[in-house]
């Protein structure tokens, strides 16, 4: 696919998160996140690292703007600290806060760039972790609050509003495998978190639409591609089980207004969806303008014999407690490399593979692919450079693939490049990047990597580089 020419309209984009880049943790009235917790218990988070800091962008965000308008893109995704401007979750906004983001929005339209807000990117606020989290309904009925609060504040002026960023972590490696804040192993505890965030959706997508009637609706979904170990009968219903709840359980809701029977059916013995009221599965499925892909990796499964050690390489951090509720017996196998410094296999083919099933299912449903890219262990050369060719390969190869399923007839209306800068990676702390723009910890400096200079040219040209 080299030197294919992407149509005119297609957008380029970056794409960041709140914790991950913001800083400013305890400035102007920002009240504490599930991450700010998590990250300050002893043993979370590599080297004890924390989002206190991040890449400063609270105090640099006209500098960072300024860099996304020299690589030429025509769209940033960020997203709003939650309790940057509701501190507890509830009550009034925090005017520094809203101030802040109305700031970025409005310099962005300056430089021609459309803003794509997600309006959670996991960092909730600790007061409704303290009253149950996600796993509470109540909580779904405060987002949808907040998303009121802060879609009525920077009203038409945003392009896009995307609730959620991929739920399933949220839910799965929040409530279940603990990897992920607030930490908690309560595999009940994350379906019902799951049904909540649907929920969510739902009900603030309605919201948007009703007040900023020019704007886009979008979510952003990390769905996965799952391949079984062979042709065996079991090992086929194995892929069925962890699409059900790695996909099915969020497209069905979203998508179709329904969660498939087979995932009630496998998690029966985990909980009796009770929490499900009459009339919820309908309203979590609210049109959508476009819908997020994030893709990284692939997985390998297949039916585990019971007696062997069970393998659990599945990509998503060690814990003695599985994210995959109600799925024991189904085990992730190690594939063969090449990989990132996540562990994560490399196969643009998978990215390929998913467009196209999206394609058959919902065929009406505009997508968008608004994460994807690698971390890599970069290296400053002598001239003060990251020479990242490992990095451009990769992203070439994805967004070859992305061309390859657009032929097939996959209607993808842009991408996002993973990420910005590098920043805070979760539960890694600064242990990985994935920016095409370095960061110097120490100086906040920012430097173009190869992959910056790459992407600019992609940007500028919609022809894919050799």
């Amino acid at each position: 696919m080299s030197g294919f020419v992407f149509p005119e309209g297609f957008v380029w984009g970056s794409a960041t998160a709140a914790y991950q880049i913001e800083g400013a943790a305890k400035e102007d009235g920002r009240g504490p996140s599930i991450w700010d917790t998590y990250s300050h218990t002893p043993g979370r988070t590599r080297n004890g690292d924390t989002g206190d800091v991040a890449a400063d962008h609270y105090h640099r965000w006209a500098e960072d703007v300024d860099q996304i308008a020299a690589l030429g893109l025509g769209a940033y995704r960020f997203s709003i600290s939650w309790p940057r401007v509701q501190p507890g979750g509830s009550g009034g906004l925090n005017r520094a806060g809203v101030d802040f983001y109305s700031r970025l929005v409005d310099r962005l339209l300056e430089h021609g760039v459309q803003p794509v807000a997600t309006l959670y990117h996991w960092d909730l606020p600790q007061e409704l972790e303290d009253a149950g989290g996600w796993p509470a309904r109540d909580t779904a009925h405060r987002f949808v609050d907040y998303a009121a609060g802060i879609v009525g504040a920077l009203g038409d002026r945003v392009h896009t509003w995307t609730t959620f960023n991929e739920p399933w972590c949220s839910a799965y490696l929040g409530y279940a495998s603990g990897v992920h804040a607030p930490g908690r192993t309560e595999p009940a505890a994350a379906l019902a978190a799951v049904h909540h965030l649907n929920l969510a959706h739902g009900l603030a997508g309605r919201v948007i639409r009703d007040l900023a009637p020019a704007a886009r609706l979008s979510v952003t979904l990390n769905l996965h591609v799952i391949r079984p170990a062979s042709d065996s009968a079991a090992d086929q219903d194995a892929v069925r089980r962890i699409d059900a709840l790695a996909n099915r359980a969020f497209l069905g809701p979203m998508l179709d207004g329904a969660y498939p029977a087979d995932l009630l059916a496998d998690t029966a013995a985990v909980t009796d969806w009770s929490f499900v009221r009459d009339g919820d599965e309908r309203a979590a499925a609210v049109p959508l303008d476009v819908l997020g892909v994030n893709y990284y990796a692939t997985a390998l499964v297949r039916a585990w014999d019971g007696a062997s050690d069970r393998s659990e390489a599945d990509g998503h951090g060690d814990s003695a407690h599985t994210p995959w509720v109600g799925a024991g017996d189904v085990e992730f196998l190690p594939q063969p490399g090449p990989h990132t410094a996540m562990g994560w296999n490399i196969d643009p083919g998978g990215l390929t593979e998913l467009l196209l099933r999206l394609r058959r299912e919902h065929p009406d449903q505009p997508l968008m692919i608004t994460e994807n890219g690698a971390a890599f262990d970069d290296v400053v050369a002598p001239d003060g450079v990251v020479h990242d060719d490992r990095r451009v390969d990769y992203l070439r190869r994805h967004i070859a693939a992305v061309g390859e399923a657009m032929t097939g007839g996959a209607d993808v209306r842009g991408y996002f490049v993973w990420s910005l800068l590098d920043n805070f990676e979760w539960a890694y702390g600064y242990d990985r990047r994935f920016g095409i723009i370095r960061v110097d910890y120490d100086t906040q400096t920012r430097t173009w990597k190869d992959s910056a200079h790459w992407y600019r040219r992609l940007a500028t040209t919609n022809r894919l580089p050799d």
